[in-house]
């Protein structure tokens, strides 16, 4: 029976360790960076918050296994550490895509590109929050005002555009680390093109370089993995 045991707990050991020792960890870290630092919310990482998630259950399964064997309290420390970690990052990286969210909703909702980078939890959240947050300033503010000043998105019915709702400011300026070698880029965003040589404002990256750069011209090379973000 024992034997049966210690069999059991060896292998949730191996489990854990090859889990460990892939790169899903330094992944997410990466993505949370690159959340953090860009100025719109990027496409979800789906597979990896997946993969993060159950390689957490292993490892909370294996710091309880090793305090009930009564494993040496330093490695089962240790072991609590590397979840710790793992939680903190995931968390992080959730938390940062949900306070985009509440920025920037309304752009957000308007906008199939980006509503497309949101979880099916993220887009339910989305939605929950245009219709609370439309229905707390009928109430308060905007049943008061004169028709005309009614909208939540314009500030009058004169207003051609949603003039009333923030827009993710894609020409901040971010430090970015190069991990590919990225294509010859102009600038202003424009692709290498037949006069590329005849023009000097063009830019390229090879791998390791970090720049300060406008977040714009360099966002596909962020979605493409070729840059992240610091």
């Amino acid at each position: 029976m024992a034997s049966g045991a210690g069999e059991r707990s060896t292998e949730q050991i191996d489990d854990y360790e090859t889990l460990i020792s892939t790169t899903d960890v330094e992944l997410l870290k990466g993505a949370w960076r690159n959340e953090k630092a860009a100025p719109e919310i990027l496409p979800f990482e789906e597979a990896l918050v997946k993969r993060a998630k159950e390689q957490i259950q292993l490892m909370e399964e294996t710091v309880d296994d090793f305090a009930e064997s009564g494993h040496d309290p330093l490695i089962a420390s240790l072991y609590q550490m590397d979840l710790d970690r793992a939680q903190y990052l995931l968390r992080s990286y959730l938390r940062v895509r949900l306070q985009k969210i509440e920025k920037f909703m309304f752009y957000i909702w308007k906008r199939d590109t980006y509503r497309n980078r949101l979880s099916i939890e993220e887009e339910k959240f989305t939605e929950r929050c245009i219709r609370d947050i439309g229905k707390h300033l009928e109430e308060t503010v905007l049943s008061k005002l004169p028709e005309n000043y009614q909208s939540v998105l314009k500030q009058s019915v004169i207003s051609e555009e949603d003039d009333m709702v923030p827009e993710p400011q894609l020409d901040t300026f971010v430090v970015a680390k190069c991990e590919k070698a990225t294509r010859p880029l102009y600038l202003d965003g424009s692709r290498q093109s037949a006069g590329f040589d005849s023009r000097d404002d063009h830019f390229q990256m090879v791998p390791g370089d970090l720049c300060i750069l406008r977040y714009r011209p360099f966002q596909e090379e962020l979605m493409s993995g070729n840059i992240s973000l610091v």
